[in-house]
């Protein structure tokens, strides 16, 4: 724990304790406020202001007519009203006007803030902006429509950095960087091929997952000079979309504006969104509007009273408490009514509680129970909260309709991962004939559900177990890994020729979209996407993190080879098998031949699939490996790193015998 967060909650403390109202012991003394209307209310004749603000000695309201610059045009005295709420209503149209808080606690005037409940800002996010919702709905908006959606298991999501999927100069698209690049169509690379939108579109992705696109404070939103280029993990504004992302971050209804119409574009093109959330943490703790509003609630501390981090941002927030587990919840529900937003991806989901994960789920339920909720399971040791009660992949069986991120998955088929710094990884072996096909294995490909063939016993260090495939996201890469390209590339035998890392590259992707369970590609990775074996999320240059659209013109065969993997996906419900009892019911391991290989049968129309029984093969080895299977009627869809879903070739009826290609994938159906 650095210095600067042990100062800044002993000032926390102090100042707490001088406040005449100090009449709380602990923090579960404070009052709940149960009201919807925090923050800001408008209408042209009345405005209301109301802010949670229990140990406060007084409140103050500031009214400007800049969203950044100049003083105070009025400054007004709230009143207290209930359960820790002070408020002041206001007989006028203040659409256009600015606005913050400022709290006395004791005989100290904490800095302003715009509230913890704001939901549209000027530049930087420091004032709160007096805006009419309405005024920033696009064209259409009112008709707009979220993709159907019928089990969590259909989803294919697409996880991309706003900036770095528009931002190359071969993108095509003119907006670069910004959100409007999602709205374009018929953009094109330097070869004349689909980019963007239509990229999306032609790949054939279910979801598209954005990294971090609420409002953070790691990019200065007030110039455009220089590469400014972050993955905004330092939230400073739950609730308001990111500034620098749109065309003009002065106007607070610009980013909104722009925002919806990056949704709206991608709701018309058959694709849902899913954006990423951070309310685990904040950036600068001492002075979050969280802070400047009731000092130390919404933070965990150690016993010392130094903030705990369980995230490794420095800091975790309490999200057991209930105003910071309200504050979750309105913020969420807000994102989905005003945005259209169809799912969140919680960054350290491990630092939250459970129960809180559960009322969440609860409360989306009630308005539309298609919203998609994942998140990565991460929690640090430090974090002060009760192990049993953390969100986190160890505990993923008492959060149903959650998912979480699945690096059994990962570890499974990338077996031993060493991480020397944040931009070098060593992968010490690969799924290259290495005794890769084991138990970790078997358990990815069947979603992270009990089965009776998995030998539990070598299952000592799982750290995931589901009650149903719709709970995990398969991965092979994400936006805090390498790409597969650059795995590949690190651990490909001595002398491997393009060609071949290409073969292993269709190998790991065919089993990713043949696992059961949500599936999830780092976007790019169908162009062969490389990151010069960095880690993205580290990587602040856009010549090394942008997405080259040109690499689609060389990398075609790779391109074709996940659409019809995807189609493959789409087309066939055996391989998106919603409930664990039905993948135990229909689904059997083939008795392995030789080491490294595995195979599992689909059986009886599973989920509904037009096709009767499917075979599945898998041949980490370098060589063909000949595998038993059961006789039959087979037709070949998948083989020797080709797919074509009328089929290959047959197999004949007395033929049990099948020779599967080294480093690759062989999927059959009887009909």
């Amino acid at each position: 724990m650095s210095r600067s967060f042990l100062v800044a909650s002993f000032l926390i403390l102090m100042i707490t304790s001088c406040s005449r109202n100090n009449r709380y012991h602990t923090f579960e003394d404070y009052p709940v406020y149960e009201g919807n209307d925090l923050e800001m209310i408008y209408s042209p004749k009345l405005c209301k202001f109301k802010v949670w603000a229990p140990t406060a000695d007084g409140v103050k309201l500031f009214l400007f007519d800049n969203g950044s610059e100049g003083g105070a045009y009025r400054t007004l005295d709230m009143k207290y009203d209930e359960n820790g709420t002070w408020k002041i209503e206001i007989e006028e149209d203040l659409k256009g006007k600015f606005y913050t808080f400022q709290i006395k606690i004791g005989e100290k005037w904490m800095d302003e803030t715009p509230g913890a409940n704001v939901k549209a800002t000027g530049l930087n996010g420091k004032r709160g902006a007096i805006i009419d919702f309405r005024d920033t709905d696009p064209d259409g908006w009112e008709n707009d429509v979220r993709p159907t959606l019928k089990n969590f298991t259909d989803i294919v999501e697409y996880q991309v950095h706003i900036r770095d999927f528009s931002i190359a100069k071969c993108s095509g698209m003119k907006n670069k960087g910004k959100y409007l690049a999602f709205t374009e169509h018929d953009t094109k690379n330097d070869f004349g091929q689909l980019t963007g939108v239509d990229h999306l579109k032609e790949l054939g992705i279910t979801h598209i997952h954005l990294l971090p696109c609420y409002d953070f404070d790691s990019i200065d939103e007030s110039t455009n000079k220089g590469v400014q280029k972050n993955f905004g993990y330092s939230p400073i504004n739950f609730t308001v979309p990111e500034g620098s992302y749109a065309t003009n971050a002065k106007d607070p209804k610009v980013r909104i504006i722009e925002f919806k119409r990056l949704i709206q574009t991608l709701h018309k093109n058959g694709i849902r969104v899913i954006m990423d959330v951070a309310y685990s943490h904040t950036s600068n703790p001492s002075t979050s509007n969280l802070n400047l509003l009731v000092p130390g609630y919404y933070y965990r501390h150690s016993t010392d009273s130094s903030l705990t981090d369980g995230t490794g941002y420095g800091n975790e927030t309490a999200s057991e408490r209930p105003m910071m587990r309200k504050l979750m919840i309105e913020s969420l529900l807000f994102w989905v009514s005003e945005y259209h937003v169809d799912g969140f991806n919680f960054l350290q989901m491990g630092a939250h509680d459970i129960e809180t994960l559960n009322s969440i789920r609860d409360a989306l339920d009630k308005i539309e129970p298609t919203i998609f909720l994942s998140g990565d399971g991460f929690v640090s040791p430090q974090s002060q909260l009760i192990s049993d009660k953390r969100a986190n992949s160890f505990n993923a069986e008492q959060f149903d309709f959650v998912a979480v991120q699945n690096k059994d998955f990962f570890r499974g088929i990338m077996d031993s991962i060493q991480l020397d710094s944040l931009k070098q990884v060593n992968y010490r072996s690969c799924i290259f004939g290495k005794d890769s096909i084991n138990e970790f294995f078997k358990l990815g490909v069947l979603g992270a559900t009990d089965h009776p063939q998995i030998n539990l016993s070598k299952l000592a260090n799982r750290t995931l177990f589901v009650n149903n495939p719709t709970q995990v996201v398969n991965y092979l890469s994400n936006c805090n890994e390498l790409t597969v390209s650059d795995m590949v590339d690190l651990t490909k035998p001595v002398g491997a020729s393009l060609d071949f890392q290409n073969r292993i590259n269709k190998f790991l992707q065919s089993i990713l979209f043949t696992s059961q369970g949500v599936i999830s590609i780092h976007g790019g990775d169908e162009l062969n996407r490389t990151l010069s074996g960095r880690i993205a999320a580290h990587e602040k240059l856009d010549s090394v993190s942008q997405i080259n659209w040109n690499n689609k013109s060389s990398n075609m065969e790779l391109f074709q080879f996940f659409q019809g993997m995807i189609s493959l996906r789409k087309q066939h419900a055996a391989l998106r098998i919603p409930t664990q009892e039905m993948i135990q019911q229909y689904t059997s391991f083939l008795e392995p031949s030789s080491p490294n290989v595995f195979g599992y049968v689909l059986l009886d129309h599973v989920n509904g699939d037009q096709w009767k029984d499917i075979i599945v093969l898998y041949n980490s080895n370098l060589y063909p490996v000949k595998v038993v299977i059961p006789a039959g009627q087979w037709n070949v869809v998948c083989h020797d790193s080709k797919i074509n879903l009328n089929g290959l070739f047959q197999i004949q009826l007395k033929d049990t015998i099948f020779s599967v290609p080294g480093s690759s994938t062989s999927i059959m159906f009887d009909e």
